[in-house]
């Protein structure tokens, strides 16, 4: 199939793996990793990956790296995370999307698995990332811990099939530490939105899942009580409770980052009185 996939790593030993062999299709697998200190670029090397070393500032930055500086086989690249699963389901679907002329990006969603199981309620599924890109010329740019694509709305387009996102594979520990990074990016960009002029309205009721996942987000950083409202709105609202005690962990949990991201504003506000 004519698309390149891009790996982002840091000490992933435990999960490439498995992201590997799901991809073993690709004959043009490229990583960028960020110095890791376990057996992360041994494993790639070894599976005829393509290994570029970069210090990590952030997600988009990572990516832009990759898509300036290496010379991709293929025009369109896939970007994923080690751990993350290619499904054939998806594959077969990518394989059709790249010879619509219409786009430049493909959304994708994920499956959020958990405790053994997919979280089909409490996982807020379909939630979509740009991951399917057409190179060259195509950037992210940085919105608080994650990145958004830099194009046109109407040039991306909307896949079906979702890919397996396996974020606790290291365990809780890890979740926390990764979590106590995501939240100072988090409480940066809560109170950038606080100081913008208006909540995107429009946006909310907009058919562009990127869009309104921006703007909801917008007005919520306006809102109080943040940690018990997540709570609520996937336990309750988003149906959490029929994942079962796998969707109660997880509901209290993202409660939980919530209320770090809300800490940690205040502490920024209260060092810039």
């Amino acid at each position: 199939m004519p698309v390149s996939i891009l790996l982002l790593t840091l000490n992933e030993e435990q999960n490439l793996p498995a992201c590997l062999e799901a991809i073993a299709w690709c004959d043009d697998i490229v990583l960028v990793d960020s110095f890791s200190s376990d057996r992360t670029v041994e494993i790639a090397e070894a599976h005829g990956v393509r290994v570029f070393q970069r210090k990590f500032d952030h997600f988009a930055g990572q990516r832009n790296y990759a898509l300036e500086e290496v010379a991709f086989k293929h025009e369109w690249v896939f970007h994923l995370d080690a751990d993350e699963v290619f499904t054939e389901a998806l594959q077969k679907e990518m394989e059709e999307a790249i010879g619509n002329p219409a786009f430049d990006a493909w959304r994708v969603p994920s499956k959020t698995m958990f405790l053994g199981q997919w979280l089909r309620y409490s996982g807020m599924y379909p939630s979509y990332q740009v991951r399917l890109t057409r190179s060259p010329g195509f950037r992210f740019k940085q919105v608080g811990h994650g990145q958004k694509a830099d194009i046109p709305l109407e040039k991306i387009g909307t896949l079906n099939e979702p890919y397996l996102h396996y974020s606790f594979s290291k365990g809780l520990t890890e979740w926390f530490e990764k979590h106590n990074r995501y939240s100072s990016d988090e409480a940066a960009a809560a109170l950038a939105h606080r100081l913008s002029d208006s909540v995107d309205w429009a946006g909310l009721v907009s058919a562009d899942p990127s869009r309104r996942r921006m703007a909801i987000r917008g007005l919520v950083f306006r809102m109080p009580m943040r940690p018990l409202l997540r709570f609520l709105y996937m336990y309750l609202f988003r149906r959490g409770f029929l994942d079962g005690r796998a969707g109660l962990t997880y509901c209290r949990l993202m409660a939980t980052y919530e209320f770090m991201i809300t800490c940690k504003i205040r502490e920024i506000q209260t060092r810039e009185k």
